[in-house]
């Protein structure tokens, strides 16, 4: 890739995409082309046409995408599986009807059966069901892949299709209805430390800059809200400060600190061009119990933890075999103590982005 490559990054407010400009930033790439929603609704494709008529990028990152929990996937199976498709659609095709050089898809560990073999070789896609509380992103993601295939095959075009596992870092969504496990649970533990200091200007900060608490949560953390003033929290004291999580803390998962996603991204793109997928990880995980006794001691909550195993689990276990990752020739960096600490330090904004 030339330094003046012109270079479409889609959606690079989000996590991914966020993390992949810093990358580029840091190798010199000067030639990015940024489009925010509002000026480019990937799910409009004449919009998209224009677009690429009127941009011609060289390279495509396709990192733009709806994305949520457990909760956000099964309150809203529409959203997620007609934006996904509307998005990856028209990018993919607009790419290859306007000469791009090569285009990167990003998917999701999720696309895998549920209960697949573990960890999950790429060769598992479509052996099985899919875990049920998010099908709908994981049939549009399924279906992002089988269109880069098609169009390498058919006509050449150099797409490639990378399967991250689970992601965190800078950028994060921390909107505990719609967030991932791991930022829901620094969000968490860091409004229950406030809650125990009796911080409630730093919890009504916390709530402007990163979306509405739950009042579920609220009154789990001893709070509640001013009915006069719902902006306005006050202290309830009914009960003590508690977390409560989702499930019973047993599933296993595998995190991937963003900005080592990032640089797979980059390194993948100048050194791979086959149609097959590639799944990008660590190569191992931890229970969510033990995710979330990490997460408590480096936030410094010291309280109760309740799980509620009236709400789902999820899929048991998501490791990828980055067996074929090895073998090209990358590995991540970022340990995971490290990564969650470098999180968290950027939800409390002390490192900024």
């Amino acid at each position: 890739m030339d330094k003046k490559a012109k270079i479409f990054v889609a959606g690079h407010r989000g996590l991914v995409g966020s993390a992949i400009v810093r990358r580029l930033e840091a190798e010199d790439f000067t030639n990015t082309v940024l489009r925010t929603s509002s000026e480019l609704d990937l799910c409009n494709q004449q919009a998209v046409d224009r677009f690429f008529l009127n941009e011609q990028p060289d390279y495509v990152f396709l990192a733009a995408a709806r994305v949520g929990g457990i909760y956000a996937n099964d309150a809203y199976p529409a959203d997620f599986i007609r934006d996904n498709l509307q998005i990856q659609t028209n990018v993919i095709d607009a790419a290859y009807r306007n000469d791009v050089t090569k285009l990167l898809f990003l998917g999701s560990s999720c696309i895998y059966p549920k209960m697949a073999d573990q960890p999950m070789s790429e060769s598992a896609l479509l052996t099985g069901e899919l875990e049920p509380t998010n099908e709908w992103y994981a049939i549009a993601k399924i279906a992002g892949i089988k269109m880069c295939q098609a169009y390498h095959r058919q006509y050449r075009f150099n797409a490639i299709s990378l399967m991250p596992t689970n992601l965190y870092g800078p950028g994060d969504n921390y909107d505990l209805k719609t967030s991932h496990v791991l930022p829901a649970l620094i969000r968490k533990f860091h409004l229950a430390k406030l809650a125990k200091a009796l911080d409630i200007e730093a919890i009504e900060a916390d709530e402007r800059r990163y979306g509405c608490i739950p009042d579920d949560f609220l009154g789990s953390i001893g709070l509640s809200r001013d009915s006069t003033y719902p902006q306005r929290l006050m202290v309830d004291g009914s009960d003590p400060v508690q977390v409560v999580l989702w499930g019973t803390g047993a599933p296993f998962r595998e995190f991937l600190y963003v900005d080592d996603l990032a640089d797979s991204c980059l390194f993948l793109m100048q050194n791979y061009d086959r149609s097959e997928v590639v799944n990008i990880g660590v190569g191992k995980d931890v229970t969510i119990k033990d995710l979330a006794k990490e997460v408590q001691e480096i936030v410094g909550f010291e309280g109760e933890v309740i799980w509620d195993s009236s709400k789902p689990n999820g899929t048991p276990r998501k490791l990828l075999d980055i067996t074929k990752l090895s073998e090209i020739g990358w590995k991540s960096e970022t340990g995971f103590k490290k990564g969650i600490r470098l999180a968290y330090s950027h939800y409390c904004g002390v490192i900024p982005l």
